[in-house]
């Protein structure tokens, strides 16, 4: 049976519609059919052309209900689930239907405010901290406030997805022939995270030249959940 993987929080502009794309992606790239499935009502579908997953209008309830359905009846297939901000009663509805839910959050003390709210609310929530700063004085700045203030939620914080301009790529209508090979490792990086909590084996896609020299072991035990790492 397919998984379906919901991209949700309550706060805007935390990167939900970006790691979903990014998500996608990853997963096509490690040789998994995916599906992102849009359900913000201001955004315009994008091409699936070029992309290595399907997209899906689901703007409203009713497609939403159809495309669920049909992801349902499929095997081996894993839709995510791009949520938008303030929607706290569509977030629940789609928190029930999940089999995980990601909640992306910013290095601002108010997203992080907001995140652990979320983590309260969603019990089998995984936080993921994006647009994560590059600079190593900026990166251990932010480290240091999460690991500050999510103490008790570091068993169900994911591993920052670094901020990287060439993620836009993937929110244009249609996509270049080829992505850069960091935005590539990049999607790989948290496609394998989302495939070691749905305890999923990762798949090594021949056709992509990148594939072979990426480290595709399983993790350890002790790191699942996967905890923030410096």
């Amino acid at each position: 049976m397919s998984k379906i993987i919901c991209v949700i929080g309550n706060k805007g502009g935390t990167g939900k519609t970006t790691l979903s794309h990014m998500l996608s992606q990853g997963l096509g790239l490690l040789g998994h059919h995916a599906a992102c499935i849009l359900t913000d009502a201001s955004r315009e579908p994008l091409s699936p052309n070029g992309r290595r997953y399907v997209t899906a209008d689901a703007r409203n309830a009713d497609a939403l209900t159809k495309v669920i359905a049909k992801l349902r009846s499929l095997d081996d297939w894993i839709g995510v689930i791009d949520g938008a901000g303030n929607r706290t009663d569509l977030d629940r509805k789609l928190y029930a239907l999940s089999d995980i839910v990601l909640l992306p959050f910013r290095e601002s003390h108010e997203d992080i405010r907001t995140v652990v709210h979320d983590l309260d609310l969603f019990t089998r929530a995984y936080a993921v901290p994006t647009q994560w700063p590059s600079n190593a004085w900026q990166r251990e700045t932010a480290d240091r406030n999460v690991l500050q203030l999510m103490g008790n939620y570091s068993h169900r914080i994911l591993r920052p997805v670094g901020a990287l301009s060439s993620s836009k790529l993937l929110l244009q209508k249609h996509v270049p022939e080829q992505f850069p090979t960091p935005l590539a490792n990049a999607c790989r990086a948290i496609g394998r995270q989302v495939l070691e909590i749905l305890e999923i084996d990762v798949e090594v896609d021949d056709g992509d030249e990148a594939s072979a020299d990426d480290d595709i072991e399983r993790l350890p035990a002790a790191e699942m959940p996967l905890r923030l790492s410096h």
